[in-house]
């Protein structure tokens, strides 16, 4: 979100692994910051670049997920004088809503993006799907299939490593939103069964 959309390459961002940084994305920006206000204000400056479209059901849909993620370092001096490092990774996902073109309305590029959403919610909800079998003693030898989209493979750690995950569902009361309600619930639901636990990264 801090790299402006007219500087970012029509394929997107490519995601990336290495021993030192772990999973990445190739090209993004970080930013230093040391209080709430200044988290707040790089915030606020990545919401200004989010790509958001009219539709039929929402004046400012949004056409893409949003990930937002704040890397915490704790450096303390050890006995001997050595120094020590803690590391800690929040992860704030905000994730476009699935879309039904004949509810939305949507044509021409913004029918592209729907599709890209429904499919890449799909690939997340396969994924929260196979840790809550792993989780419940099902299958414990599955294979995650986090690299069937960018969104699950980016999110690899916050989903099934040493991690807390919370989610938050937005839905709505009207019976024509009836089958997307349920639907989020059992996505949901789904994700409740997953078990992670979190271990101190401690250098």
């Amino acid at each position: 979100l801090l790299v402006p959309s007219a500087s970012r390459p029509k394929k997107g961002l490519d995601i990336r692994e290495s021993q030192q940084l772990g999973i990445y994305i190739d090209g993004v920006k970080k930013r230093a910051v040391n209080s709430y206000p200044s988290i707040e204000a790089v915030m606020e400056e990545g919401t200004e670049n989010r790509t958001v479209g009219s539709t039929l059901m929402n004046a400012t849909s949004s056409r893409a997920h949003t990930v937002i993620t704040i890397e915490f370092k704790q450096v303390s001096t050890l006995a001997g004088g050595a120094s020590g490092e803690k590391v800690s990774m929040i992860n704030l996902v905000d994730l476009a809503g699935s879309e039904k073109a004949g509810q939305t309305g949507a044509s021409g590029d913004r029918l592209k993006e729907g599709c890209a959403i429904n499919k890449s919610l799909s690939a997340l909800g396969n994924v929260i799907e196979k840790l809550a079998d792993k989780a419940t003693g099902k299958n414990k030898n599955i294979v995650i299939p986090y690299r069937d989209s960018k969104l699950t493979r980016l999110l690899q750690n916050a989903l099934g490593g040493s991690s807390k995950t919370i989610m938050i569902c937005a839905i709505s009361p009207a019976s024509s939103n009836y089958e997307e309600t349920l639907s989020t619930l059992r996505y949901a639901d789904r994700a409740k069964r997953i078990k992670n636990s979190a271990t101190i990264n401690e250098n």
